[in-house]
C-alpha cells in the first residue's frame, strides 16, 4: 500500500535538473521554493504535471490524439503514483476582444438562461442574451423528396440573438481617418495608399490596376461618389486579371478582415502604430458599450438588464442572485450563487462580468481559473499551482491559503511552486531546490517541514525570517508629477502629487485602483517608461542576446574585425547551419507521437555553417560567445580586443537584474517566469527617461533576489532617476522613500488615496490594511 501513498520521482533532466530523485506525498499540500530559476517549475511543471497529462492524452484514440497537441515525455527515469493534474497557472489569458469575464467562467452562460426564463418581456432563448450571436432571418424556397417525387416548398427561418448590430458585440465601434489611408493629391499608381502591404509593385499592383472599378491613374480628390466607393468600401469581388482569378476587396473590409480582427496588443510595432493612427475606437453609441441588441437590453428581472447585471461589481450581484426567490429555476439559482460567492471569497469580489479577459493582470487571471476547480466534485487529484500569491496583498493572502488547504482536505495532493514566506508556512512539506540558479541549481538542498526548512541553512532557510527595516532617513523630492481628477475605472476623481527623484511605493489591496492610477495617468507621458507584466514572447530561436539586442553590435564587431559581413554571425540569417537551419536541432515530427528532437550532427547544436566559426574576435568564435555566461561576458566584452562599450552596457544591466548565470544563447522558452520579467526589466532600463514605472517587479523573485532588486532600485535613484513601483511586498514598501496607500477596500469600495507620506507614518497610524500588515511585518 505504501507505495501508492505517494508521487516517486527518479533521474529528473528537465531543464537544469541535476538527477533529481524525490518522493512526495500525497493528500498533502507540499511547497516547491528555491532561488528563480533554480529548477522548480521544471520538477514541478515540466516533469510531473507535464507526464501527467501526456497520459491522460494516450488515453483517448489515435483519432483523437491527431486534434490535441503532443506532448513529449519528460527526460526522467521512473515516475511512479502520478494521479490527474491540473495545472493553474499564471498565463494571461486570451486576450480576444469578445473574452470577458462572465464568458470565460460559465458565470454568462447561467445568466443566459436566466433572463431567457424569467425576463420580461419574454424575447426568446438564451441566445437572445449573448452578444456573440448575431440576429439573422431568411426565406426560399427548399426542394424536400415527397412520396418519390421532389416538391418545393417555401420555409423561412430566424434566428434571435443578442449581438448589437452597430458594434457585433464588441461594446466599441471604430471611425477611419481616411486622410490617413491615402494622399488624395496623388493618383494611385503615383503611391497614394498608404497602408502597410499594399505597395503598387505586389499583387496588389496588378488587382488595382486590372479591376476596372476607377481610374489608376487620376488623383483620388478627383474620383467620382461611384469610384471612391468602390475603392474604400466594395465587398470582395471576384474578377480576372491576365487570365487569373483573383478577390478585389475595398481598403476598409480588407483592413478590418487583416488588422481589426487582431488584438491590438500582439501586432508587429509598425502595424500597431498604422491602426493607431487610422482608427478612433469610442464606446459603440447604440448599447452604450454592453454590447447587447435593444431588445436584450430591455428584457429585465426586477428592473435590471442582463447588461445592468454584468456591470455590476460580482459582489453586488450575488446580493442580487441571492434575493431571487424563484422556485422553478431554483438548481440554476444555487450554482450561479455559488460560482459568484466563489468570486468574492477567492478576492476578486470587485471585478465585473462585462471585464473583458485580457485586461486582467497575471494573478487575476490565475484566481479565474481557480473558481472552476473550488466548487468541483473530483477527489484524488493533483492540482499544481504556479504563485498564486502573485497580484495579492498580505490582507488577501490569508484567503488564498484557507482556499489552498481546503482542496488538500477535500482528499487532493496540493503542490505549489511559491516564494513568499507567508505561503510557504501553511506547508504540510516542503522541497528547497538549488543551491543556485540556472546551471548553479537542479539540485534538491532540503525536504520536510517548514521548521526543518527554518534551522536547515539553505538560502531559502536563512532568508525565511528575513525583515525589511524602515530606513531612517528617507530622501526628500526633488519636484512632483501631479494628477488631478484622476477617474479611470474604480478612481474618484483622484487628486495626488507623485514626489520624484525619489523611490515611490503604491500600494493597496487588489482591485483598489492602482494600476488604473499609474498606468492611466503616468504611464503615457513623455520621458516615463512603464515596464508592466505582460510577459515576453519569444520562440526557441529567441535568446538573451537576440532579445535585448545584445547580438547586434557583437556582430558587427564580429564584421569589423574579419572583415565580412554582420548577417553571417546570425543564426536565423546567412549564417546558420544549413541542414538545421540555425536551430541547432533536428526537429522529427512522428504524427500523432510525441516529435523528437535531436541534435544537429553537421554542427553539432552550434547553429553556425563551420566557415563562420573560422571568424575570431578576442580568440573566440561566436558559438563560443553565445555559450558563455553573463558575467563571464561581461568580463569579456570590458576590455581588451573584445572591448564593446554597447554590448557591455547591456550586460551589465543583465548581471544587475541578477541574471549573471544566464548563457547569451539560451533558447528564451526555457526560461522561468522571474526571469523572463527580469529580462524585460533589464532592457527597458536602457530606454532613455527620466521616470521609470515598475508594476510589481518582485513577481517569481526569491526572497533573497528581493535584497538585490532593492538595491538596483537604490541605484537607479541615486542616479537620478524617480521610480514608482506598484507592489504588495512589504520589504520594498518598507524600503520606500514615499507610500501612496489606495483603498480602503476593492472595487467600488476602493479608488480612494486612503494614505500618502513616509512608510513610518503609514506604520505609526495603522489606519490602513496597508498599514497594519507593513507594521506587522516590521515588527512595530
Amino acid at each position: 500500500m505504501s507505495a501508492h501513498r505517494s508521487i516517486r520521482v527518479h533521474g529528473a533532466r528537465v531543464n537544469n535538473l541535476k538527477d533529481v530523485s524525490v518522493e512526495i506525498p500525497k493528500h498533502q499540500l507540499t511547497v516547491f521554493t528555491g532561488v528563480s530559476g533554480s529548477g522548480k517549475s521544471s520538477l514541478v511543471f515540466g516533469t510531473i504535471a507535464a507526464e501527467s497529462q501526456r497520459l491522460i492524452n494516450e488515453t483517448y484514440s489515435a483519432f483523437v490524439q491527431g486534434f490535441m497537441p503532443t506532448l513529449a515525455r519528460p527526460d526522467v527515469d521512473v515516475l511512479e503514483g502520478l494521479t490527474t493534474a491540473i495545472i493553474v497557472d499564471q498565463e494571461r489569458m486570451g486576450s480576444d476582444p469578445r473574452s470577458t469575464v462572465g464568458t470565460a467562467t460559465d458565470a454568462n452562460a447561467m445568466l443566459r438562461i436566466l433572463f431567457s426564463r424569467l425576463g420580461d418581456p419574454h424575447i426568446g432563448s438564451p441566445q437572445a442574451f449573448s452578444f456573440n450571436v448575431a440576429s439573422i432571418s431568411g426565406a426560399g424556397a427548399v426542394t424536400v423528396e415527397k412520396h418519390g417525387t421532389q416538391v418545393k416548398e417555401r420555409r423561412s427561418f430566424s434566428i434571435t440573438g443578442g449581438m448589437c448590430p452597430r458594434c457585433e458585440g464588441r461594446g466599441n465601434v471604430n471611425d477611419f481617418d481616411l486622410t490617413q489611408l491615402y494622399d488624395d493629391t496623388k493618383s494611385i499608381n503615383e503611391g497614394a495608399i498608404s497602408i502597410p502591404g499594399y505597395s503598387m509593385e505586389g499583387w496588389m499592383g496588378r488587382i488595382f490596376r486590372g479591376c476596372g472599378f476607377f481610374d489608376v491613374d487620376k488623383p483620388i480628390g478627383k474620383f467620382t461618389k461611384r469610384e471612391l466607393h468602390d475603392l474604400l468600401y466594395k465587398e470582395p469581388t471576384k474578377i480576372k486579371v491576365d487570365g487569373i482569378n483573383l478577390t478585389y476587396t475595398g481598403l476598409i473590409p480588407g483592413i478590418q478582415k487583416s488588422f481589426l480582427s487582431k488584438d491590438v496588443d500582439a501586432m508587429q510595432p509598425h502595424i500597431r502604430a498604422f491602426v493607431e493612427r487610422v482608427i478612433t475606437f469610442t464606446v459603440c453609441p447604440e448599447c452604450d458599450g454592453s454590447r447587447l441588441a435593444e431588445h436584450a437590453r430591455n428584457s429585465k428581472i426586477r428592473g435590471v438588464s442582463i447588461a445592468d447585471a454584468c456591470a455590476m461589481q460580482i459582489s453586488d450581484l450575488a446580493e442580487w442572485v441571492r434575493n431571487l426567490d424563484e422556485p422553478s429555476v431554483a438548481p440554476l439559482l444555487e450554482k450561479l450563487q455559488h460560482t459568484l460567492d466563489s468570486f468574492v471569497e477567492i478576492g476578486l469580489g470587485y471585478l465585473s462580468l462585462n471585464r473583458p479577459a485580457g485586461t486582467l493582470s497575471g494573478g487575476e487571471a490565475q484566481r479565474t481559473k481557480m473558481i472552476r476547480h473550488l466548487g468541483s466534485a473530483l477527489t484524488d487529484v493533483t492540482y499544481v499551482f504556479d504563485e498564486p500569491t502573485i497580484g495579492l496583498h498580505p490582507h488577501d493572502i490569508q484567503r488564498m491559503n484557507e482556499l489552498l488547504l481546503r482542496l488538500r482536505d477535500k482528499g487532493n495532493t496540493v503542490l505549489v511552486v511559491e516564494h513568499k514566506p507567508e505561503a510557504i508556512a501553511i506547508a504540510d512539506r516542503v522541497v528547497d531546490l538549488g543551491p543556485g540558479a540556472g546551471t548553479a541549481g537542479g539540485e534538491i538542498c532540503f525536504e520536510g517541514t517548514v521548521e526543518g526548512l527554518r534551522s536547515s541553512g539553505t538560502v531559502t532557510g536563512r532568508h525565511l525570517d528575513d525583515r525589511s527595516k524602515l530606513k531612517d532617513v528617507v530622501r526628500t523630492a526633488s519636484g512632483a508629477l501631479e494628477i488631478r481628477g484622476a477617474a479611470t475605472h474604480n478612481l474618484r476623481d483622484v487628486d495626488v502629487d507623485i514626489p520624484l527623484g525619489v523611490l515611490v511605493v503604491v500600494t493597496g489591496v487588489a482591485g483598489s485602483g492602482k494600476s488604473s492610477l499609474i498606468h492611466g495617468s503616468v504611464a503615457g507621458r513623455d520621458g516615463v517608461v512603464a515596464i508592466d507584466q505582460t510577459a515576453i514572447r519569444g520562440s526557441r530561436r529567441s535568446n538573451p542576446a537576440t532579445y535585448t539586442g545584445l547580438l547586434e553590435p557583437i556582430r558587427k564587431a564580429f564584421a569589423k574585425v574579419n572583415g565580412v559581413k554582420p548577417a553571417l554571425f546570425s543564426a536565423n540569417s546567412e549564417g546558420a547551419c544549413p541542414t538545421c537551419k540555425g536551430a541547432g536541432v533536428i526537429y522529427t515530427d512522428l504524427g500523432m507521437m510525441a516529435g523528437v528532437a535531436s541534435p544537429c550532427e553537421e554542427c553539432e547544436g552550434k547553429r553556425f555553417e563551420a566557415s563562420v566559426l573560422d571568424y575570431k574576435l578576442g580568440g573566440k568564435d561566436i558559438s563560443e560567445v553565445l555559450a558563455m555566461p553573463v558575467t563571464e561576458a561581461e568580463r569579456f566584452f570590458a576590455e581588451g580586443e573584445g572591448r564593446i562599450p554597447a554590448a557591455h552596457a547591456i550586460l551589465k544591466r543583465l548581471a544587475d537584474v541578477g541574471l549573471g548565470y544566464l548563457t547569451l544563447g539560451q533558447p528564451l522558452t526555457t526560461l522561468s517566469g522571474g526571469e523572463r520579467q527580469r529580462i524585460k526589466l533589464a532592457t527597458h532600463m536602457g530606454d532613455k527617461g527620466g521616470v521609470y514605472v515598475l508594476d510589481e517587479p518582485t513577481t517569481g523573485l526569491h526572497l533573497a533576489d528581493v535584497e538585490q532588486l532593492l538595491g538596483l532600485l537604490d541605484r537607479l535613484v541615486d542616479a537620478g532617476k524617480s521610480v514608482i513601483v506598484i507592489e504588495h511586498h512589504q520589504a520594498v514598501m518598507a524600503h520606500a522613500d514615499w507610500i501612496i496607500d489606495l483603498g480602503p477596500g476593492a472595487g467600488h469600495d476602493g479608488g480612494k488615496v486612503v494614505f500618502e507620506g513616509p512608510p513610518a507614518g503609514l506604520v505609526k497610524s495603522r489606519a490602513t490594511l496597508t498599514g497594519e500588515h507593513l507594521a506587522d511585518y516590521v515588527g512595530a
